[in-house]
């Protein structure tokens, strides 16, 4: 007897990796933009936390209560993931080209999860070629960087890297369902920011009423709906239709996707250093997680269902 299977759930995970792979991409592209906005990157940050917030707020009171129970050390980890993270990934883009910024943070992330975990666990023979792939292409992408400004911007971005890694390996180790870490990852930066713009750290067109009402609604669109909600579901979809392939390709595929809109929509050529340096990275991660080891619990998909993923190595929230 023949299984049927479900109207639209052969296309569920394809349509969910190209969303993912679209949604990162667009994040990448958007902060990297952030120098022709009338917004500050505190505005923006605030943006992109308080939106998901705000749509997630009837979660917020059973995050807080389950968040009672997991570890301080821990909790502290998967904060990092939020306002820490996207300064520092803010001043990268701002300092560099978006074919770096979409390409040395998601590049890196297998790179530092290794390092960080390499005490513990050592280092499976087929990484080792791809982890040097990885390190080539991030040194050829970064030496297209000549000047001090551009050289900071290149240590910023590793810097959000070696954040998101660390992040990564808190949601391997948290007891906390994906929506509770979006919830709570969300909240803790949101504070953060209405902290930091009350303290005097940084201007705030939005908090002071002047800025532009197109550009707060194409944010909250693009980051706080996007990559704030959207990005995480559909990555967390597309791995369990698809497998821990999803997570290579959409790692793979959004640098790629991003240096090219790059040269239309924000006038920066590829360039042939720089594509070598792509070309390196793209296939490091490929040959990264083709030779990752068996499926592993690493979380939730809403609340407490468990959702089996394979690829842990890839942002589950941007």
């Amino acid at each position: 007897m023949t299984r049927t299977v479900p109207a639209g759930r052969g296309v569920a995970g394809p349509a969910a990796l190209l969303a993912t792979i679209l949604l990162w991409s667009s994040f990448a592209l958007t902060t990297r933009a952030l120098g022709t906005s009338g917004l500050t990157t505190l505005d923006v940050a605030l943006l992109r936390f308080a939106t998901p917030l705000v749509l997630l707020a009837p979660w917020v009171p059973g995050a807080l209560r389950r968040a009672r129970h997991e570890r301080v050390g821990t909790l502290a980890l998967v904060l990092g993931g939020g306002l820490p993270h996207f300064l520092v990934f803010a001043v990268g883009a701002h300092l560099t080209s978006a074919g770096l910024t979409g390409l040395l943070v998601p590049g890196t992330v297998p790179l530092f999860v290794t390092l960080l975990v390499l005490r513990r666990q050592g280092v499976p023979r087929g990484r080792v070629v791809a982890l040097a792939l990885i390190t080539g292409g991030v040194a050829v992408s970064a030496s297209t960087m000549s000047s001090g400004r551009g050289s900071v911007g290149v240590l910023a971005l590793l810097a959000a890297g070696l954040l998101w890694a660390v992040y990564t390996l808190a949601l391997a180790r948290t007891t906390l369902g994906l929506l509770d870490v979006v919830v709570l990852v969300s909240l803790g930066s949101t504070v953060g920011a209405v902290v930091a713009v009350a303290l005097g750290v940084g201007p705030s067109a939005l908090l002071g009423g002047t800025a532009a009402a197109s550009e707060v609604l194409a944010t909250v669109l693009l980051l706080g709906v996007g990559t704030g909600i959207a990005s995480t579901l559909c990555y967390a979809l597309a791995v369990r239709q698809l497998g821990s392939g999803a997570g290579a390709v959409a790692g793979a595929s959004s640098p790629v996707l991003t240096a090219t809109v790059a040269a239309p929509l924000l006038g920066e050529p590829l360039g042939p250093v720089l594509a070598a340096g792509l070309v390196l990275v793209v296939v490091g991660i490929v040959l990264f997680h083709a030779s990752g080891r068996a499926p592993s619990r690493a979380g939730s998909l809403v609340g407490r269902r468990p959702l089996l993923v394979e690829h842990r190595h890839a942002p589950l929230v941007e």
